[in-house]
C-alpha cells in the first residue's frame, strides 16, 4: 500500500494530470518526442540567429525627466557627435616626440573610416601628455558597434612606437571594451560552471550518465531560449545582458528541474516500479513539483515589468523565456530520454552511490522536530542579523569608478584625468517653445550658462544648453531644474526638460523607488497566488511568502557587508564604490524570490506526499526533508557554483549578483529548509494546510495506482 499511495494528493495517474500524459506519451513514443526536442532548439537557434537581436539604445532606456530631455534633443536633431580622445604619452624623457607623433597621428585618422574630423593636438597643462581629438560620423547611439577601424588604427600607433604610450578614451571605445570584457568574462564563466556542474552531478547520481541527462537538458534550454530572445527583443530591446543572464538561469533551475526528475525516476525503479511506471509517477510528483516551481519563477520575474524599464523588462523576458524552455524540456523529451536509456541512466555505477534517507540530514532535522520554537527562534534571529546591514545600503550607479582598471578605456581615463582634470558631466537644459519666443527662450538660457554654447533646432523651435554640474548630487539636479523653470514658466508654449548624465541617475534612482512597491506587489500576490492554486493553502502561502522574503532580505545583508565595505576587496578582486549597483537590489529581490520557490516546492511536496499518507505533521516533515535532502543539496550545490563564477567576472555589477544569488541558495537550502521550514510546519500542525485537508488515499486511487504499476 505504501508504495501506491505515493501518487496522492499531487496529482494521480488519471488523464487528467498534463505532466502525467505528456511523460506517458513521450516515454511511449521516446524516438518522436527527441526528434521533435532537436527540431524545437534547433528552429529557435536558425530563426534567431536570422532575425537578429534588436539592441536597447539610449532612446529606449531612458526614464522620467532626463528620458524626455534625451527625446527632444533627438527629435530636433541636436544630438552631440561621438567623440573620443587619443592620448600620446613618453614613457620617459621630454614631451618632444610625442607631440611630434601625435601630429602625423592627426593625419593619418582623418583617413580611418567612421572618423567624421580630427583636432589639433593639445599638450596637456603639466606638459606629460598630449590629446588628439577625434569626432566619429554616423549616430552617437550606435558608435559602439561601428568603432572597430579606429580602435585598429589607434593599436596600430601603439605597434608603431613602442617608446611611446598612445591610448584612447571615449564613450563609444568604452562601451566596446565593456562589451568585450563582459564577452570574455561570460565565456570563461560557461568554461567553469559547464565542469563544476558536472561533476557535481556525477558526485550526486554516482553515475555519468545520469549526470549528464541534467546538463545535457540545460544546455539545450539555453540554446533554444537565448534564440528565441532575439525574436523577443524585436518587441522589447535587448539590454546588453539578456543572454548571459539566459545562461545564469538556465544552468540553474534547467539542472534543477531534471535533477528532480532523474532523481525520482531512479527511486521509484529501485522500488520495483516498471520502466514506464517509473516515469509517469516521476511525472505525478517531480514533473509537477517542476511545472509548479517554474510558474512560480515565472510569475515572480514577472514583476519586473512594473518596474516600466526596458532594461528590467528585458530581463524579465530572457529569464521567462529560459525557464519556461526548461520545464518545457523537463515534462516533454525527458521522459523520452529515460526511456530510450532505462538502466544504462545508471552507468557506469560509481563506487560512492548510496540510496534512501540521509542520516546526516535526519540528525539536522532534530532540533526542529523536537523543539520547534527555540529552533525557529533562534533561526530568525540568525537571518534577521544578517539581514540588519541592508538597513544601510547604499545605491550607486554604474559608472568608470565601477569598472575594472584592466579595461583599456578606463586606463587612459585615468591618465586624462590626471593629465587633463575634468569637471562633472554635464546637465543638458532643453526648451521647446514657438520659433517666435527663440529671443526670449535664449534669455533665458542665458542665465544659466554661456549663451555661446546653445544649440539650436533647423526650425528654430528647440534650443539646448549643455551647463557644467559642480558635483552632479541630486540636490544639484533639482536646484538647475527649479532655476529652469523659473527662467521659462513666464514664455508662453515653453516646455523644458533637464537631462544629463547626472539627472538621469536621479531619475532612475527615484523611478526604481517609485516602482518598488508595486514590484514587491505583484511578486507577493502572483507567488501567493501560484502557491495557493498548488497546495490549495493559505496558511502554506503567506508562509511561502514571509520565509522567502526572509532569505532575500538575509542576503541583501551579506551584499552590503562585502560590496559596500573594503574587507573583500581583495578576496574577490574589486575596488568598492560605498555603495551597491543601483539596479542589483531590485532585480535580485525578484530573482532570489522566484527561485528559492524552486527547493521550497520540492520539498513541500515530499511533506505532503507522506502526510497524505497518513503520518503525523513531524513525521512528514522527517520523512519529506531527509527523502528529499540529497538531492535538494546536490541542486543547491549547482546553483551555488554556478553563481560563485560570476565571483570571477571583472564587472562589479556582475559580482554582486553571483554573490547574492548564491549566498541566497546557500541559505535557502541549508537555514531555510532545515531548520525555519520544519519548525513552522511542526508548530502549526495539520492547521498548515488549512483550508484544504490532507487525507489518506482512497481504495479508487489506490487501484489506479496499482493499475499504472503493472502496466
Amino acid at each position: 500500500m505504501s508504495q501506491c499511495v505515493v501518487l496522492r494528493t499531487l496529482t494521480h495517474m488519471e488523464s487528467t494530470s498534463f505532466t502525467v500524459r505528456a511523460a506517458r506519451w513521450s516515454a511511449r513514443h521516446p524516438w518522436w518526442a527527441i526528434a521533435a526536442w532537436v527540431l524545437f532548439i534547433a528552429g529557435a537557434v536558425y530563426v534567431g540567429g536570422a532575425a537578429g537581436t534588436r539592441s536597447a539604445t539610449s532612446a529606449d532606456q531612458g526614464v522620467g525627466e532626463s528620458g524626455r530631455a534625451a527625446a527632444m534633443v533627438r527629435e530636433a536633431g541636436l544630438q552631440p557627435p561621438a567623440t573620443e580622445s587619443v592620448l600620446v604619452t613618453p614613457k620617459s624623457g621630454p614631451i618632444a616626440p610625442a607631440v611630434e607623433y601625435a601630429g602625423s597621428l592627426e593625419a593619418r585618422l582623418r583617413t580611418v573610416s567612421g572618423v567624421a574630423s580630427v583636432g589639433d593636438p593639445v599638450v596637456a597643462p603639466d606638459r606629460s601628455t598630449v590629446l588628439v581629438p577625434v569626432t566619429l560620423a554616423g549616430d552617437p547611439a550606435t558608435a559602439a558597434d561601428r568603432v572597430g577601424p579606429y580602435l585598429d588604427a589607434v593599436t596600430a600607433a601603439q605597434t608603431a612606437r613602442p617608446d611611446l604610450v598612445v591610448q584612447r578614451v571615449g564613450d563609444a571605445s568604452g562601451q566596446h571594451d565593456v562589451n568585450a570584457q563582459i564577452g570574455k568574462d561570460f565565456s570563461r564563466a560557461e568554461n567553469l560552471a559547464v565542469p563544476i556542474t558536472l561533476a557535481i552531478l556525477v558526485i550526486a547520481f554516482g553515475a555519468i550518465v545520469a549526470a549528464g541527462v541534467p546538463l545535457v537538458l540545460a544546455l539545450t534550454s539555453v540554446a533554444g531560449a537565448v534564440g528565441l530572445s532575439a525574436l523577443v527583443s524585436h518587441v522589447i530591446p535587448d539590454s546588453g545582458t539578456t543572454t548571459n543572464l539566459i545562461l545564469l538561469m538556465g544552468m540553474a533551475v534547467g539542472v534543477d528541474y531534471s535533477m528532480f526528475y532523474v532523481r525520482r525516476e531512479r527511486e521509484e525503479r529501485e522500488r520495483g516500479r516498471t520502466p514506464l511506471a517509473a516515469v509517469e509517477i516521476a511525472a505525478a510528483t517531480a514533473g509537477r513539483a517542476a511545472t509548479v516551481s517554474g510558474l512560480a519563477v515565472v510569475m515572480s520575474m514577472a514583476g519586473l515589468y512594473a518596474v516600466g524599464d526596458v532594461t528590467f523588462a528585458s530581463l524579465a523576458s530572457g529569464s521567462i523565456l529560459v525557464v519556461l524552455v526548461a520545464v518545457t524540456g523537463c515534462i516533454t523529451v525527458l521522459p523520452a530520454l529515460l526511456r530510450v536509456l532505462g538502466r544504462a541512466v545508471d552507468w557506469p555505477r560509481l563506487p560512492w552511490r548510496r540510496s534512501g534517507p540521509s542520516r546526516v540530514w535526519a540528525a539536522m532535522l532534530k532540533p526542529a522536530l523536537r523543539r520547534p520554537a527555540a529552533t525557529l527562534a533562534v533561526a530568525v534571529i540568525g537571518m534577521l542579523a544578517l539581514a540588519a546591514p541592508a538597513l544601510s545600503l547604499t545605491l550607486k550607479s554604474t559608472g568608470i569608478d565601477s569598472l575594472p582598471k584592466s579595461i583599456p578605456a578606463v586606463q587612459a581615463y585615468d591618465r586624462l584625468a590626471t593629465a587633463f582634470p575634468v569637471r562633472a558631466d554635464a546637465l543638458t537644459v532643453v526648451v521647446r517653445a514657438p520659433s517666435e519666443q527663440g529671443t526670449a527662450v535664449t534669455d533665458a538660457l542665458a542665465t544659466l550658462g554661456d549663451p555661446s554654447g546653445i544649440r539650436v533646432s533647423a526650425d528654430g523651435r528647440t534650443r539646448v544648453l549643455d551647463v557644467p554640474a559642480r558635483d552632479g548630487s541630486a540636490a544639484e539636479v533639482r536646484d538647475v531644474r527649479a532655476q529652469v523653470s523659473s527662467a521659462v514658466k513666464t514664455i508662453p508654449g515653453a516646455t523644458y526638460a533637464v537631462g544629463g548624465g547626472p539627472a538621469a541617475n536621479v531619475d532612475d534612482a527615484a523611478h526604481q523607488g517609485q516602482r518598488l512597491p508595486w514590484v514587491i506587489g505583484v511578486v507577493f500576490a502572483l507567488t501567493f497566488g501560484v502557491m495557493l492554486l498548488a497546495f490549495r493553502s493559505v496558511v502554506l502561502a503567506a508562509m511561502s511568502i514571509v520565509i522567502n522574503g526572509l532569505s532575500a532580505a538575509a542576503a541583501f545583508g551579506v551584499l552590503v557587508l562585502v560590496f559596500q565595505h573594503h574587507w573583500a576587496e581583495r578576496w574577490l578582486g574589486f575596488t568598492s564604490t560605498g555603495g551597491v549597483v543601483s539596479w542589483i537590489p531590485l532585480f535580485l529581490f525578484v530573482v532570489l524570490f522566484g527561485l528559492s520557490m524552486d527547493y521550497h516546492v520540492f520539498v513541500l511536496s515530499r511533506i505532503r506526499e507522506a502526510a497524505a499518507r497518513g503520518l503525523s505533521t513531524r513525521a512528514a516533515v522527517a520523512e519529506g526533508i531527509t527523502a528529499s535532502a540529497p538531492v535538494v543539496t546536490s541542486a543547491a550545490a549547482v546553483m551555488v557554483a554556478v553563481f560563485a563564477t560570476f565571483a570571477s567576472l571583472a564587472l562589479l555589477e556582475f559580482k554582486e549578483l553571483g554573490i547574492g544569488l548564491a549566498v541566497a541558495v546557500l541559505l535557502d537550502a541549508v537555514v531555510v529548509r532545515i531548520l525555519i521550514l520544519p519548525s513552522a510546519i511542526a508548530l502549526l500542525g495539520r492547521r498548515v494546510w488549512w483550508p484544504g485537508r490532507v487525507e489518506a488515499v482512497v481504495a479508487h486511487d489506490e487501484r489506479q495506482a496499482v493499475t499504472a504499476g503493472a502496466a
